[in-house]
């Protein structure tokens, strides 16, 4: 029973969620947690180690959740009921969309959407800062942040500078402004 009520929680969080394994996030925590497969804390563990891991994030933080749930056939159960949704319904829409992709209607929905998937996205990273404390109290190094993610929005949208580059770079000021700042 556990392995169905996997599979059919993270079917329907695939059905039901847009916006890619990000903005999936919050949904999976909510069922996970209130079915009691695991904690809010070991929720943010996973969400850590499935966007460490390669492949899609909310994949990832399925697989973690249903091998707490149920080992490894509950890994197999979330990953399938979280995957087959996006396979039948790209296959689905992918015929009736190449047929309707140039039509008014369907521009103005996708529009529409944009500004929600963007909210459950910044919701999710600032969930995840909070539990994970990586929001400080002290403001020098509240600020300190800000300015290091605006300088790096400008890098990479106006500078088109590789994330990579960024990263190592960004890493090397933290480090130094953890320094300063200590």
């Amino acid at each position: 029973m556990m392995l169905l009520d996997l599979f059919l929680t993270f079917f329907k969080i695939g059905v039901f969620s847009f916006g890619g394994g990000y903005a999936m996030i919050p949904v999976i925590e909510h069922e996970s947690v209130s079915h009691g497969w695991i904690s809010s804390s070991a929720f943010t563990d996973s969400v850590s180690v499935a966007g460490m891991s390669p492949g899609p994030v909310a994949t990832n933080t399925a697989i973690f959740v249903g091998y707490k749930a149920a080992g490894v056939a509950g890994a197999i159960a979330a990953t399938l009921g979280i995957s087959l949704p996006s396979l039948l319904i790209i296959v689905i829409l992918g015929m009736v969309f190449y047929k309707i992709k140039d039509h008014p209607v369907t521009k103005s929905i996708f529009y529409g959407l944009r500004p929600v998937i963007t909210a459950f996205i910044l919701f999710a990273a600032c969930r995840f800062a909070i539990q994970n404390h990586l929001v400080s109290s002290d403001l020098w190094k509240s600020l300190f942040g800000i300015i290091m993610l605006i300088i790096a929005l400008f890098l990479l949208f106006y500078k088109k500078v590789h994330p990579l580059v960024l990263i190592l770079s960004f890493g090397v000021i933290g480090v130094l402004g953890g320094w300063f700042m200590a």
